[in-house]
């Protein structure tokens, strides 16, 4: 493949944006027209998750494993660091291995030009090697979205604190803008990669007038609870005191409309950036991604964070367009992060390294239904792990007592915990509410998944496999 044939890539992040919560996806109160029009142009992705994380932070080893390829233990320097006290960017829990070579690395060094624009909550060594260029780049986790700390783009790679600055106007809006810039003074010869990692619709959700939401226009699924029904090991943690126990439906609709809002809001800046894109003849050969960290709970299962196993924090939208790529299809096979990240090297013509956990959908874009993987496994810290199928899914719990946990000053110290097995039928129950661990008839499935769950905690180098509960 040529240089002049490798097209280019707009890839856009999300930070919290939960996979149901599209119009295209089956969301009838979110306005997502740009997103919907995008998958119609595209594959969706029907079943893409990200992998969990050993600390609250649960979008650092998430973005990791989208850069590297690498499951959540693997893409950190030390994925279970006290992340909290020792300078959040630069500590070991968020620092990706010197010698992992991220996927925007790899495509700056095979001729790419690698832009970046937004959020970036990882090391600044992985930003330094992966990134030719950027504009307005924000190192950290998350801030008010009319003062992200902004920061130009340093070639040296040291982006002094001192040389933070903020701009008038929403994140959402100053990154689009950055976008529509970088591809307007695109003069063709190499490729591009163009990254926009959003900070929306993280929390404190505040969408612009035109696109608030009213709370009455939500309808509620199913399985929003007052409470959790047990200690899942992180009850008090930040995302979880951001409202009031029991939740009451009230809450959780205002909870729920402001998302909405704040996603219309992306959508629609996502929309001007592909009309630049197109008004400049760039999208025939060009391949456009969207996808986002992890999910959200908001009042489903009890819980209003991403700390947990659940579908509404695992699965992720993704979605590409683009050359090579089939119109309108789904595909139902169970993918993630580390996937994605093969595929932008195949679309690229880059081989996939060996060691990566991830394989590539480029057979699936072009509508072959060989499905990548059986099964799918999940990590939280140290008190819950999951394995799922297409259809069935295992979460196992772990009491705090069985674990050394930090007692550094300003670690989310976990709550007790509890010892629980939840096994749920996705297709009867998809909101994860019956749980199905006690019936006679499902025994073998449950020995089947918890041998499976440990076998991939032990290649994957879950450095708690040897104290969790052994299978019954």
């Amino acid at each position: 493949m040529s240089m002049s044939q490798r097209p280019n890539v707009i890839f856009l992040i999300a930070d919290d944006h939960r996979f149901e919560s599209i119009g295209i996806n089956g969301c009838s109160a979110v306005r997502t027209p740009h997103l919907d029009a995008l998958g119609r142009r595209g594959t969706i992705f029907d079943q893409a998750h990200c992998q969990g994380s050993m600390h609250p932070a649960v979008c650092v080893p998430s973005r990791a494993s989208l850069m590297t390829g690498r499951n959540i233990f693997a893409s950190s320097c030390n994925p279970t660091a006290d992340d909290y006290t020792t300078g959040q960017a630069e500590c070991p829990a968020f620092t990706i291995p010197a010698d992992l070579p991220t996927f925007p690395q790899r495509l700056r060094e095979a001729g790419y030009v690698t832009h970046a624009i937004g959020k970036w909550h990882n090391d600044r060594a992985a930003f330094a090697r992966s990134f030719s260029s950027g504009d307005r780049i924000f190192f950290g986790g998350m801030s008010d979205h009319d003062k992200v700390p902004l920061n130009a783009f340093d070639p040296t790679g040291v982006y002094a604190t001192g040389d933070i600055r903020h701009e008038d106007g929403l994140s959402t809006d100053l990154f689009a803008d950055a976008a529509r810039r970088f591809l307007g003074a695109h003069g063709g010869g190499a490729p591009f990669f163009l990254y926009v990692a959003f900070t929306a619709p993280h929390d404190p959700r505040t969408p612009p007038p035109e696109h608030v939401v009213s709370p009455e226009a939500v309808t509620l699924s199913d399985n929003v609870l007052a409470c959790h029904p047990f200690d899942n090991g992180d009850a008090l943690v930040r995302d979880e005191t951001l409202e009031s126990f029991p939740r009451s439906l009230e809450a959780i609709r205002r909870h729920v409309a402001d998302y909405y809002g704040m996603i219309a809001h992306l959508d629609a800046a996502i929309g001007s950036i592909l009309s630049t894109a197109d008004g400049m003849g760039l999208l025939e050969n060009t391949v456009v991604v969207y996808t986002a960290d992890h999910g959200l709970a908001l009042g489903q299962n009890g819980l209003m964070g991403k700390q947990n196993l659940y579908e509404h924090s695992l699965h992720v939208p993704l979605m590409m367009a683009g050359p090579g790529i089939t119109p309108g299809l789904r595909v139902p096979h169970l993918v993630w992060h580390a996937d994605t990240r093969a595929t932008m090297l195949d679309i690229a013509g880059l081989d996939v390294e060996e060691s990566s956990d991830g394989q590539s959908l480029r057979k699936l874009l072009q509508g072959n239904y060989q499905a990548p993987r059986d099964t799918f496994c999940a990590a939280y810290r140290t008190s819950q792990r999951m394995i799922r199928t297409n259809r069935y899914k295992l979460i196992r719990y772990y009491p705090w007592s069985l674990f050394d946990h930090p007692a550094t000053e300003g670690y989310p110290v976990p709550t007790p915990g509890s010892s629980v097995e939840q096994l749920f039928d996705l297709q009867e129950d998809p909101g994860e509410m019956v749980n199905l661990v006690w019936r006679g008839d499902l025994q073998p499935l449950r020995r089947q998944l918890a041998l499976q769950l440990e076998d991939w905690q032990r290649r994957s180098g879950d450095p708690y496999a040897s104290r969790m509960i052994s299978s019954p």
